[in-house]
């Protein structure tokens, strides 16, 4: 009895071995979050968050138990032009002085075919909770020049302005926002 107890203590101390908890590099730049909507139907009206922070564990050989928590600066909204940010960060649209922060926590990460990851989790953003899925992929991961290691992923989704009481004001071709996610981690 005593040696299944050892063994399966082994077992367990060798899975935990390959977990590993990872900040997200928003210091070194090698992260963003960035955003683009339709203006008018007419063209894409690009932008970024400048300010973010978060961190994730990751565990190749368990996806499904992979935690991803970031934190957005909602102020750092930038979309290359000062008068749109006013408007964009105003009472017309995300009123980042009601609703500073936005959030992501994930709730389950699934592993699909081709190396691809489907990540589910809950948005918080201007006031609202809502469970969204980003469609991402593992770029790779591996020691760094500096005596780290990193692991880094892509992903993609699509937030509708009116799931989150984002008043729709970009017109009929502008309801919904694609995000596009890129995110580096170090090993902590």
């Amino acid at each position: 009895m005593k040696k299944l107890s050892l063994a399966a203590a082994a077992l367990f101390m060798s899975i935990n071995v390959s977990a590993a908890d990872y900040v997200i590099d928003t210091q070194g730049g090698h992260a963003s979050i960035n955003f683009k909507i339709p203006h008018l139907g007419y063209s894409m009206l690009l932008g970024r968050f400048n300010d973010f922070s978060g961190n994730f564990s990751y565990d190749e050989s368990n996806v499904s138990a992979t935690k991803i928590e970031v934190l957005v600066n909602t102020t750092s909204l930038d979309s290359n032009h000062a008068e749109r940010d006013k408007h964009l960060k105003g009472g017309d649209f995300i009123e980042v002085s009601k609703f500073g922060d936005a959030k992501f926590v994930s709730t389950s990460v699934v592993e699909k075919s081709g190396g691809k990851l489907e990540v589910t989790g809950d948005l918080t953003l201007h006031g609202v909770s809502k469970a969204i899925t980003i469609d991402a992929v593992k770029i790779g991961e591996g020691d760094d020049p500096w005596g780290g290691y990193r692991a880094g992923f892509s992903g993609t989704t699509v937030l509708r302005l009116g799931d989150f009481n984002i008043p729709e004001r970009l017109g009929p071709a502008s309801t919904e926002v694609v995000m596009d996610l890129h995110i580096e981690g170090i090993r902590k």
